[in-house]
């Protein structure tokens, strides 16, 4: 398992005080990818550009995708460039891919049976497994878990990855979370002053 799939496996099993919206937590799985690929040796970061390493086939499809759509040639992409571009509907992705491969099944309801229901996950070892590394306080899934609204207060701060490579990324998906919800306070006040002025208010 990668640290993208563990990610998808807890935000549906965790049941967090509030739903972690999709874009969170695209924009997550795409640091989550950098960070499995940082571990892989596939790519190094020089400040905050993603320098790609020799092209090796990663075993896993969608971080292979990932890997294979790095900019190879400088200027090289920055990690929040990155962020963005590959976060864009890479929830869908993952929850597709496990789907496929028979990680999730769609919930049928008695009384509606020719309507498909939400999706869930089945009882496997691959969810066992990131359960295991999310009770450990395991510092990468944590500090993604944390940034995405997860993992509870209570539990305190995520324990820091020993790595200033995985900082950076850590600290780039911290950034653009920030910048995406300002975006949603933004149109959620611009819409309240539309909607205030058809009322006349």
């Amino acid at each position: 398992m990668t640290t993208p799939r563990d990610l998808v496996i807890i935000a549906m099993d965790v049941v967090p005080s509030r739903p972690v919206e999709r874009g969170d937590l695209s924009l997550a799985l795409a640091g989550a990818e950098l960070i499995d690929l940082l571990a892989a040796g596939a790519i190094t970061l020089d400040g905050d550009q993603i320098v790609p390493g020799h092209r090796t086939a990663v075993a896993d499809r969608l971080l292979d995708q990932a890997a294979a759509s790095l900019a190879r040639e400088a200027p090289y992409e920055s990690v929040g460039d990155w962020l963005w571009r590959r976060g864009r509907d890479l929830h869908s992705a993952y929850l597709a891919a496990l789907e496929v491969e028979g990680q999730l099944t769609r919930q049928r309801r008695r009384w509606r049976p020719f309507r498909t229901g939400q999706m869930v996950l089945v009882d496997s070892l691959d969810r066992r497994l990131a359960g295991d590394r999310w009770a450990s306080d395991e510092p990468v899934l944590a500090a993604l878990g944390t940034a995405v609204g997860i993992r509870n207060k209570e539990t305190g701060d995520a324990p820091s990855p020993a790595d200033d490579a995985v900082e950076t990324v850590l600290a780039a998906v911290h950034d653009a979370l920030m910048e995406l919800a300002a975006v949603r306070q933004r149109r959620a006040i611009e819409q309240a002053a539309f909607d205030n002025i058809w009322r006349g208010d």
